[in-house]
């Protein structure tokens, strides 16, 4: 089952020749999320070849460089008669600006849009196998983070082991994967746990948006498989990080390390690094013996189960 993380837009506030606005479309075997929609995002989308299939947009928070794509894509999908509805999830208080923005220049969308309001520590979305929820962050707006959580797997199924109790094959493997007690020919009965591990985790996929450090995030990114952090700015320009309300990188390697991520992406790099990272990377390795990368636009991530 594939999670797959494209980054249309790994810019700060303004954009460079290089990198776009802030936006990932995270592809969940098949379920298409898309986080943020800085300015550009439909041309992005066109430009890596990731389709324009989405179905829900989750706005970390209201400041241009995170939303100014909306308009020029949801117009986008009109040109291409879309059908299908939108779900769009925006900080409390701020559902009626993404509904101005929407309908900016008079436009007005062929397919229904629906937006919803969500609040820190609650779930956006639940689906099968999956949900969306959301943390508080610290920036100079009301702003959130979101968490994609899969659900737990089954515990792997020993086929040599239940071969040994008498177990057929067929559909009694099915049944004692699935949970079930199967009753063998001769009147044995085999229990699930006989022959299937314990549960196994999902998958966590973590995006801040534009933070300082705190402890909220720590705790939600604990264990991710992929923690994707605002590293705004390196050592040299700490002191502007902590009044902006960003991120150094070396924060943010801080906080991979403090909630035992597997893997940091810092993104949201300022201008000012003329798409020079090296200093980036380096004190953000100076905190987290993990894995560490500053992805560049169009950079496609494979976030594989935490144990393959």
């Amino acid at each position: 089952m594939s999670m797959r993380v494209t980054f249309l837009g790994t810019s700060g506030a303004v954009p460079t020749t290089d990198r776009n606005p802030s936006s990932i479309l995270v592809n969940r075997e098949g379920d298409r999320l898309l986080f943020d929609a800085g300015e550009g995002t439909q041309r992005q989308m066109m430009r890596f070849g990731t389709g324009f299939t989405v179905s829900d947009l989750f706005i970390t928070h209201l400041h241009g460089d995170h939303i100014l794509g909306i308009p020029g894509l949801v117009q986008t999908w009109d040109f291409n008669d879309r059908d299908d509805p939108l779900m769009i999830y925006t900080p409390r208080g701020t559902g009626d600006d993404i509904d101005a923005l929407v309908r900016t220049a008079g436009h007005q969308p062929s397919f229904p849009i629906h937006i919803t309001e969500v609040a820190p520590g609650e779930v956006a979305i639940r689906r099968d196998e999956y949900e969306v929820r959301t943390f508080r962050t610290d920036h100079d707006a009301n702003s959130l983070g979101y968490a994609l959580v899969e659900d737990e797997r089954k515990g792997r199924f020993d086929r040599e082991r239940a071969e040994e109790l008498g177990v057929p094959v067929g559909p009694k493997f099915q049944q004692l994967h699935a949970g079930n007690p199967v009753e063998l020919d001769d009147g044995t009965v085999v229990r699930p746990e006989q022959v299937v591990g314990e549960p196994r985790p999902g998958r966590r996929f973590v995006y801040t948006g534009d933070t300082r450090p705190t402890e909220q995030v720590v705790s939600e990114a604990e264990n991710a498989d992929l923690l994707v952090h605002d590293a705004t700015f390196a050592d040299d320009r700490k002191d502007r990080a902590r009044k902006t309300a960003h991120s150094t990188a070396r924060q943010a390697g801080n906080v991979a390390r403090r909630a035992d991520a597997a893997r940091l992406a810092i993104t949201h790099v300022s201008s000012r690094y003329a798409g020079n990272v090296s200093e980036h990377l380096k004190e953000a390795r100076e905190e987290f013996d993990g894995e560490v990368f500053a992805p560049d636009d169009g950079d496609l991530i494979d976030v594989p189960f935490p144990d393959e």
